[in-house]
């Protein structure tokens, strides 16, 4: 295969579901390109069913504790830390990789030496019966990914892959509620990093009837507020932009009903 290394970066806390995690694993290392390792973080205090998890994959892990929970953003910049190679893919605890995922995002990195972040499309599947519920396919280019940028999250973040140091200069992760991700590439297209998507599948994203309620509530309207705020101060949208945002995002996620959210985002935002 090609000689490029890289690193796998997840978290766990003890709410992941220890059946789904260990898919997760098994699909990390079972891949036409395996990683050189994998950096586990785990976010405070687990269960005795995640631990011995863990304890089924010790060999294969570079472990990182964490004393208390500290959540996604603390959690990931502790990993991100150890990581021992310049191109680090992200993994969530819940999902599958597909199988040749890191194969087409090593060629990708290989053929475009100024690729900073480069993440794919998913398959989001049910939680339980691992039926297809939906796609989420994103802008491919770097101009229309830093358009996309201006008023949606231009990334599927549990299928990027992204070089390390380009992530370390812009600040790392920055603990922000479920918008970690959105923020930190709001940074990167800021500082000029380039950015693309594959057209292919490269994860099977799960998902439950919680999702949507999650993308609701005062405090996800904030964390977009807050990510709104700073691309403003960025420079990266126009005031008319701005205020857009906060309406449609007021709207959609404080007045709408979870019922109708769950429509709109499948239907919309799809």
């Amino acid at each position: 295969m090609n000689e490029l290394k890289f690193s796998v970066l997840m978290s766990v806390y003890h709410k992941d579901n220890p059946t789904w995690f260990r898919e997760a694993l098994h699909s990390v290392f079972n891949q036409s390109c395996p990683p050189a390792e994998v950096v586990l973080t785990a976010d405070g205090p687990l269960t005795e069913e995640l631990e011995a998890v863990i304890d089924e994959f010790k060999d294969k892990l570079k472990i990182v504790r964490l004393e208390k929970n500290m959540g996604l953003g603390a959690a990931l910049n502790a990993g991100l830390k150890e990581c021992s190679y310049p191109l680090v893919a992200r993994m969530d605890s819940d999902d599958i990789s597909l199988p040749d995922r890191f194969e087409k995002q090593i060629k990708a990195f290989e053929t475009d030496k100024d690729l900073s972040v480069l993440g794919g499309a998913i398959r989001e599947i049910d939680s339980e019966s691992k039926e297809e519920v939906s796609f989420r396919r994103l802008p491919q280019s770097d101009a229309e990914l830093k358009n996309f940028l201006k008023t949606r999250c231009p990334f599927n973040h549990m299928s990027v892959m992204f070089r390390r140091e380009a992530v370390l200069e812009c600040g790392g992760y920055i603990p922000l509620h479920l918008m970690e991700d959105y923020y930190l590439w709001a940074r990167m297209a800021a500082k000029g990093c380039r950015f693309a998507n594959l057209a292919d599948i490269l994860v099977n994203a799960r998902t439950d009837k919680n999702l949507y309620s999650r993308r609701g509530g005062w405090k996800y309207f904030k964390s977009n507020k807050a990510i709104a705020d700073k691309m403003l101060s960025l420079g990266l949208i126009s005031l008319p932009v701005y205020l857009f945002n906060l309406a449609v995002r007021f709207c959609v996620q404080v007045i709408m009903p979870n019922s109708v959210r769950s429509i709109f985002y499948k239907k919309a935002l799809r």
